[in-house]
This record gives structure tokens, C-alpha cells and sequence, in this order.
């Protein structure tokens, strides 16, 4: 009855191959494959907009000398770089000005150049018309640009702002009048290219 085992074999064989193939094609899924998915360091870049509280529309900026304002348009300073620290935390880092986005107990922003866990920590909600609010993971009071009439002396406002993650750099600035495009070729010239230059001393051979 040898030939009958042989018979029987092939399947088991088969079977066996079909195994370890379904366990070498098994997917898993690809890190930071979406961007509602905040793990293992997503860095994003940003301008943060807003519209809360404010006399015109504003950017979040962190400028050079650590102060955290509002800019009318998008500029190099708004171009914020959002890092996932873990699900639903993240950092915000001024791209020019290398700050970190920070926060005082009292709710007051500044940007600083060393990353605290405890004041540069910000937790993410994302609302459903595609804006968001951000909460100091620690103090729990929220992200928002300070009015323009704010005094020093006054609390900081307790209810959070809606920001609009804008993607992109900021918009490359105009040409200054004046300058023009280089002008086409003369093709009917023996040096379409002015390559040789304007002859210095012209043959009156050739003169019209």
C-alpha cells in the first residue's frame, strides 16, 4: 500500500506550503498611515489660523525673541512643525525660530528653546468642521492668542479657541517690479545666444 501514502502525501505538503505562505503575506498595518493617527513621532507642518477673539483673522507665530503673537497673513514665522509625543499629545516647534510653543500656569504663551514635557505638552481635539483645540496636557487650560486689548494685569481667557491647521509653507513673495524675463533668441542672428558679445571694433565692411 506504499503507492496510497504516496497519495496522501502531496496534500499534507501543500497544505503545510499554503500555511506558511498566508503567515508570510499576513498584513500589518504601515506607522503614521493616516493623519487621525497620532503615534511613534508624526511630524506635521502647519500654519495654526484663527478667528476666535480676534479684530482680523490670525496666524499663531512665535517670533525670535520668544514672544507668541497673531500675524494677519502666513509668514515664515507661523510655519509651525506639530510632532506626535504620544496619541493625542503633541510638541509645536517654530520651524524659523527652532521655539518650542509653551505655556505658563497662568495660561500666557512664550516660545522657549528647550522643550519642557510639563509647559510645551499640548493635548489635540480634533472637531468635526476640521478645526482644532489644544489643551496644556498638564494645566489643562487652553491654547489661545490673547486679544489685542489684553493687559498684562488681566486673567487670561479661560474658554478655548478653534484653530485651522493650514498645510504648507508660506507663499513665496512677488517679484519686484522691473525685472524682466530674459528675452528670446534672435534666430535670424549669427549668434543667437550672444555668446560672442558686441564686436568692439566693427569692420565698416558690415556696417549698414
Amino acid at each position: 500500500m506504499d503507492w496510497a501514502k504516496g497519495a496522501v502525501e502531496p496534500p499534507r505538503i501543500w497544505v503545510l506550503m499554503l500555511a506558511v505562505l498566508l503567515r508570510a503575506c499576513q498584513a500589518y498595518p504601515i506607522p503614521d498611515s493616516s493623519p487621525l493617527l497620532q503615534f511613534g513621532g508624526q511630524v506635521r507642518q502647519r500654519h495654526l489660523y484663527t478667528d476666535d477673539a480676534q479684530d482680523t483673522e490670525a496666524h499663531l507665530a512665535i517670533k525670535a525673541d520668544g514672544t507668541v503673537v497673531g500675524t494677519a497673513s502666513r509668514s515664515p514665522e507661523s510655519l509651525l512643525e506639530l510632532k506626535a509625543l504620544k496619541p493625542g499629545v503633541i510638541q509645536i516647534l517654530g520651524v524659523k525660530t527652532s521655539r518650542f510653543l509653551c505655556q505658563r500656569p497662568d495660561g500666557t504663551l512664550y516660545g522657549s528653546l528647550h522643550f519642557d514635557a510639563e509647559a510645551c505638552s499640548f493635548r489635540e481635539l480634533l472637531l468635526e468642521d476640521g478645526y482644532n483645540i489644544y489643551r496644556s496636557e498638564v494645566h489643562g487650560l487652553p491654547l489661545r492668542l490673547l486679544p489685542r486689548d489684553f493687559s498684562s494685569g488681566d486673567p487670561a481667557p479661560w474658554v478655548p479657541a478653534r484653530f485651522l491647521p493650514l498645510p504648507g509653507l508660506p507663499l513665496a513673495p512677488p517679484e519686484p517690479p522691473g525685472m524682466l524675463g530674459p528675452e528670446p533668441p534672435d534666430v535670424g542672428s549669427s549668434d543667437p545666444l550672444s555668446m560672442v558679445g558686441p564686436l568692439l571694433g566693427q569692420s565698416p565692411s558690415y556696417a549698414s
